[in-house]
């Protein structure tokens, strides 16, 4: 087939071999934000229209902003490998997902450049828009699989694009509640419950087991590195604690202004 743009941005076309069929028929809910982590651009996008990487995207931006589309939405690109969010394990055939040129914690780990977060500003205003996707699903690959994954890091401007319409964000809350019980690997109880609980509702998955064990551990590394990246260690402090309810309470006002 020839690949024709979905998106109404300027967009170059460079047609990846590995997809298929989204399963079921469903249309994409989520969008999926990556980085590379290669040394090179150019690198990057033949990796990923390759047949012998096994992997694929919908659309790549480069440093300087420019766009390519890879694969057509309509279909099943192969970007988010073993992982799961709010239950749902197959999570390329519900999501779009876009790589952003950068060079991953592997390769010296940079910031994002202006013009290259400004063109993706407009693409995912764009994707959004055309697939109603809703701010909550908008989400770093590390989010939907915590246990394999960083990217986009914690370098990654989520509240710019916040301010611009795109995603889900509180303002990292610091030091609060100085008595509040730090939870950490190896403890166990109702508290860890109840942090589990509050993540589980947000999405992440983890199982509600009452035990801070290893995928408790990555999802709140993976919580850390999208909304209190100040500090990533994996441990529940009172700052990760305070700034993950404000976002469940943010949750809630999202899904509560739907249903007015």
């Amino acid at each position: 087939m020839t690949l024709r743009p979905d998106t109404k941005c300027l967009c170059n076309v460079q047609e990846a071999v590995n997809y298929s069929d989204r399963a079921g028929g469903v249309d994409p809910s989520l969008l999926i934000l990556h980085y590379t982590g290669m040394e090179s651009g150019e690198a990057a996008l033949d990796w990923l229209c390759g047949s012998e990487s096994g992997v694929s995207c919908h659309y790549f931006v480069f440093e300087d902003g420019q766009i390519f589309q890879l694969v057509p939405e309509s279909k099943r690109a192969w970007h988010a490998g073993q992982s799961s969010w709010q239950g749902e394990a197959d999570i390329n055939s519900h999501s779009i997902g876009i790589e952003i040129v950068n060079p991953g914690h592997d390769h010296g780990y940079s910031e994002f450049p202006p013009p290259q977060i400004g063109s993706l500003i407009k693409l995912c205003r764009d994707i959004i828009k055309r697939n109603a996707i809703l701010p909550r699903h908008v989400l770093a690959h590390s989010d939907v699989a915590p246990a394999r994954k960083q990217d986009p890091g914690e370098k990654f401007p989520w509240k710019k694009l916040h301010d611009n319409g795109i995603g889900l964000w509180v303002e990292p809350v610091g030091k609060a509640g100085n008595d509040r019980e730090v939870l950490q690997k190896g403890n166990d109880g109702e508290a860890v419950a109840a942090l589990q609980a509050l993540m589980a509702l947000y999405g992440y998955g983890v199982e509600l087991t009452g035990n801070f064990d290893e995928m408790t551990h990555n999802c709140v590394i993976a919580f850390q590195r999208h909304f209190r990246p100040s500090k990533i260690d994996g441990i529940a402090d009172s700052s990760t604690l305070a700034t993950l309810d404000a976002l469940v309470a943010e949750l809630g006002r999202d899904i509560a202004a739907l249903s007015v």
